[in-house]
């Protein structure tokens, strides 16, 4: 079966098909290692998981390499400004190397508690920075460089279709420059390599304030300086992916500077795009409006765990929005996203608490049934990753089983069937299923009180609702409080959390 993509370079949906067969080079762009990374960063990474495990699910196996940046990313686009890890050092007080260390390590945390697949390979910006020398040195002898007193910067004058992904207007940014040229010759040129200090010279404490003086540098045959922003992603996906590869991921905000620009030097030193696929997240908004300290909206998953939430609630959250959606958070639809997460677990934990009272044989339609829902999942998310429709295929699944199960016409068989399912859907999800499967099999729920919940549902489906809330009150004189759920009744004795 297919998998169809969204691609941002013809901006459409087209059938995947990898360079090599059953093999993925994938490029994820990682973070500027700052700051803690926003929930908004992470809508992003958590769409790249999914993309990851829905090419695992059809049984590619995936190299996936993703950036550190933890040098070069300047304050501005135009690169002006300073070097975002400068302003971190002094804002921390710590060196800009402590910076990068303390940040790449609540990053790779936080990737965790949200259950993110770590990549096949990491690579730091400062850990690569001959590879960049030496991609800029190809891009000089190709014509495709000059010098300015502040860096080496790419001239995309000489590449006939510069701006080919976002669809940039060449010749409408020229008639109305509203940039800081400086000494560009070209508003849409950027820099390769910035210099530390005018002409690549090197700290003169008679003109230089000691206190800012760059903590990040390297000598390069231009100068003194850091690598420009751009040129990272070409030169480590290169080294780890090769000249030409897959599929490269990020967000939106990536397609208008920092993508185009890495297909510019990537196309002027190959003479290939680097990647076939470039498939982009659409941004999170919070109550309809841009995150932004200012506006005191600005979350990271610090702050979603200090107000309650388990992060994997919020990982719940984004696969309830198609990735190229514009996704709006909030903290109600945070609490109705944990507590719809609450109602899966319950199911998945009551899934074998009834194990006493099922059927002696195997149930084959209904393991027909499961066959179909599986082909259905797989075409929900081969369909350009549409999480949405695949959790409501689950949720169809969970309804479904819940009636055959209170019916008594499920066997030990089709319950393990059942798990195996709800395993895969997981697979792609990555929403830590199995360790409540495992709850549900070790539970030991007295006996008394899985009669009276399988007797109460039985009352509940008949919409003998005096009869059931009776029953109610008797379980929870046994200590378990016992709500009702779109996936079956969940005892709230039981830690789902």
């Amino acid at each position: 079966m297919k998998i169809k993509l969204y691609n941002t370079l013809s901006r459409k949906i087209e059938e995947f098909n990898p360079i090599k067969k059953n093999e993925v080079g994938y490029y994820t762009c990682g973070p500027t290692v700052y700051d803690y990374p926003t929930i908004g960063n992470f809508r992003s990474y958590l769409f790249e998981d999914v993309l990851r495990r829905v090419l695992e699910f059809n049984k590619y196996n995936v190299l996936h390499v993703q950036n550190i940046t933890d040098v070069g990313h300047l304050t501005s686009d135009a690169d002006t400004g300073e070097d975002k890890m400068q302003l971190a050092a002094k804002r921390d007080h710590k060196s800009a190397y402590e910076v990068a260390k303390y940040y790449t390590k609540t990053y790779k945390d936080d990737m965790k508690k949200l259950n993110i697949l770590a990549p096949s390979v990491w690579c730091k910006a400062t850990e690569h920075i001959d590879e960049q020398i030496d991609l800029v040195k190809v891009l000089e002898e190709k014509g495709f460089t000059y010098i300015t007193d502040d860096g080496v910067y790419f001239d995309t004058s000489k590449l006939k279709d510069y701006g080919k992904l976002a669809k940039i207007n060449l010749a409408g940014i020229r008639a109305g420059v509203r940039v800081k040229m400086g000494d560009k010759k070209n508003p849409t040129d950027f820099a390769l390599w910035k210099f530390s200090y005018p002409s690549g010279r090197l700290f003169d404490p008679t003109k230089d304030d000691a206190k800012n003086r760059r903590q990040m540098e390297w000598s390069s045959p231009w100068g003194l300086g850091f690598p420009g922003w751009h040129i990272e992603c070409s030169a480590m996906s290169m080294k780890y992916l090769g000249k030409e590869f897959d599929i490269h991921c990020g967000g939106v905000d990536h397609i208008g500077v920092h993508h185009t620009n890495e297909i510019a030097q990537s196309e002027a030193a190959n003479g290939v795009i680097p990647a076939r696929f470039w498939i982009h997240g659409e941004y999170l908004l919070v109550d309809n409006d841009k995150m932004s300290k200012s506006k005191k909206n600005f979350y990271t998953i610090r702050d979603l765990e200090k107000k309650g939430y388990n992060p994997l609630s919020f990982r719940y959250l984004v696969l309830m929005t198609h990735y190229r959606q514009k996704m709006n958070f909030t903290w109600e639809s945070l609490l109705a996203a944990q507590k719809g997460l609450a109602q899966i677990y319950g199911f998945l934990y009551n899934m074998f608490l009834l194990k006493n009272d099922i059927a002696k044989t195997t149930n084959v339609e209904f393991n027909k049934y499961l066959v179909n829902k599986k082909n259905e999942f797989l075409d929900d998310i081969n369909n350009d990753l549409n999480t949405s429709q695949a959790l409501a295929t689950m949720f169809e699944v969970m309804h479904d089983s819940n009636d055959q199960l209170n019916k008594g016409l499920l066997s030990k068989k089709d319950l393990l069937n059942l798990e195996k399912l709800f395993l895969d859907f997981d697979k792609v999800f990555g929403l830590k299923f199995k360790q409540y499967l495992e709850k549900g099999k070790k539970g030991e729920i007295p006996k008394k009180v899985k009669k009276l919940l399988t007797l109460r549902e039985g009352f509940r489906l008949k919409k003998n609702f005096d009869k059931s809330d009776e029953i109610r009150l008797e379980i929870e004189k046994l200590g378990y409080k016992v709500e009702d759920a779109q996936g079956g009744p969940i005892l709230k004795k039981i830690d789902i959390q």
